[in-house]
């Protein structure tokens, strides 16, 4: 099957091409493309092709995911494994784009057996086993948070199991100081939230350790330099865990 897999890909690189003036347009609006090096671009360009042709889009309420919306998502996406390879999104293939933020309704059963209903307003959802769900205005519109980059390090973190913050490490890297780099980081985040202080990263980190990881991996590529500054031990293990130095990147 792997065989197989490959030569499909072969084939798309060799059969077709993202337009190029597609391609710039859409990456020279993102920020956290645009210190790539020409090997670099060329390779997260064939990734993206790959993408394209192994996930399928489908839009809701009137909006068409069409190329500029679909190599939007998928340049994007394609970042935070671009040098791990596009089977660390394997096993799911579906990616929802809404206009804008949408609705999500939530009921939890607390330990009394009491049911309580909320709605959430959401600008992005990964989903265990099925699609990401993205807002189009959130997805198009980058600031120094990324969405897409956040429910795709979501999508990682799932591949061992339900999104906890750990996801699967490589064999050269210590499972104890990942753990100890991030408890500690997000022990002080929540601290600081608690406190009222200004936390810099955006407060939804300090929700459950799956989004603090998800909202540093948004950091780790948006602001390279200061998340290192800020959280250095975070940023060696994401580091290691992408295998990529966005900080040296844009410092070149």
């Amino acid at each position: 099957m792997g065989f197989l897999r490959d030569l499909r890909r072969r084939r798309v690189l060799a059969r077709h091409a993202i337009d190029e003036m597609l391609w710039r347009e859409v990456t020279g609006r993102l920020d956290c493309l645009r210190a790539l090096t020409p090997d670099e671009d060329g390779r997260l360009r064939e990734l993206s092709l790959i993408f394209l042709d192994e996930k399928e889009f489908t839009g809701t309420h009137g909006l068409d995911p069409d190329d500029r919306v679909r190599l939007t998502v998928a340049a994007q996406a394609c970042l935070p494994v671009l040098e791990l390879g596009i089977d660390w999104y394997r096993g799911w293939h579906g990616i929802v784009v809404y206009p804008s933020d949408f609705r999500v309704e939530r009921s939890d059963v607390d330990e009394a057996g009491v049911v309580h209903e909320w709605t959430d307003e959401l600008a992005g959802e990964a989903m265990q086993g099925g699609p990401v769900v993205l807002s189009w205005d959130a997805t198009a519109h980058e600031s120094e948070l990324n969405v897409v980059i956040h429910e795709f390090a979501h999508k990682l973190d799932m591949l061992n199991s339900d999104a906890d913050g750990l996801p699967p490490l490589h064999a050269d890297m210590d499972r104890r100081a990942w753990s100890d780099a991030f408890r500690v980081a997000y022990e002080g985040f929540c601290d600081a939230l608690d406190r009222g202080r200004d936390t810099w990263l955006d407060p939804y980190g300090g929700e459950h350790p799956a989004e603090f990881f998800a909202v540093t991996s948004e950091a780790f590529f948006v602001e390279p330099a200061e998340t290192r500054r800020r959280y250095p031990d975070v940023y060696a293990q994401l580091a290691r865990f992408y295998r990529q130095d966005p900080a040296a990147r844009a410092a070149r």
